[in-house]
């Protein structure tokens, strides 16, 4: 099996997916996971039509994306720390990770100085792993209402990472949870606020991503499912 091989069979899972929830194909986004993947092989995945690659790391991302072709979206799907906020943004698409007010204002000042706004997710861990970063499900509403009018900011929507599973069929309630926080969410309006775009859903990984599209994800985290060849 080789990387387009992999590749293939997970496009066949996702339109399979999307015609189970009768949803369009276009509306979900592969994020190819790249994390200590070489060039080579991220070139590989770019010559099998591979365009969008999420990062969890700050200075791999900002070091491959130096290296690669100028059309690759990059999204940054990791832990973000407040000192390196200043190192991607204007650079990524979305940041999927924000989880505390003074992340999000890190981020906020920095696309001030650029004069740019940046999409950004919420993390939520909706599973309450202690392990996990992300704020607490009770949290969440709160945090967005807290930040969603920070200039230089667009809170998009919503991110989780569900626990580890041999089956994947056991985190589609937690994809479920986030999809019903993120309906609540966006009903409300907050300081004048709009939350009509507030739709966004960041959820499903190697193990579970068919469960994640068929619950409403617009973008799953895929990277052992494409760089694991035989």
């Amino acid at each position: 099996m080789f990387i387009s091989d992999n590749l293939a069979g997970i496009e066949k899972n996702i339109a399979a997916a999307c015609v189970r929830s009768g949803r369009q194909r276009g509306q979900v986004t592969l994020v190819t996971v790249s994390k200590n993947q070489t060039i080579e092989r991220m070139l590989e995945a770019y010559a099998a039509g591979v365009r969008v690659f999420g990062e969890n790391r700050v200075q791999e991302l900002a070091a491959k994306m130096d290296l690669l072709p100028g059309d690759i979206e990059w999204h940054m799907i990791g832990t973000l720390q407040r000192n390196k906020v200043k190192y991607i943004v204007g650079k990524v698409k979305l940041i999927h990770s924000v989880d505390s007010v003074r992340l999000a204002e890190a981020i906020s000042k920095e696309a001030g100085k650029l004069g740019i706004v940046q999409d950004i997710l919420v993390e939520v861990n909706v599973a309450g792993e202690e392990t996990k970063q992300g704020v607490g499900i009770t949290q969440a509403e709160a945090l967005v209402h807290a930040i969603c009018g920070l200039p230089g900011l667009k809170v998009r929507g919503l991110m989780t990472i569900a626990p580890y599973v041999v089956n994947g069929e056991e985190n589609r309630p937690y994809f479920a949870k986030l999809k019903q926080l993120s309906v609540d969410i966006a009903a409300k309006s907050v300081d004048n606020v709009n939350m009509d775009k507030f739709r966004l859903l960041s959820m499903g990984m190697t193990g579970d991503y068919i469960a994640g599209v068929e619950e409403g994800a617009d973008f799953i985290r895929i990277g052992t499912g494409i760089f694991n060849v035989t």
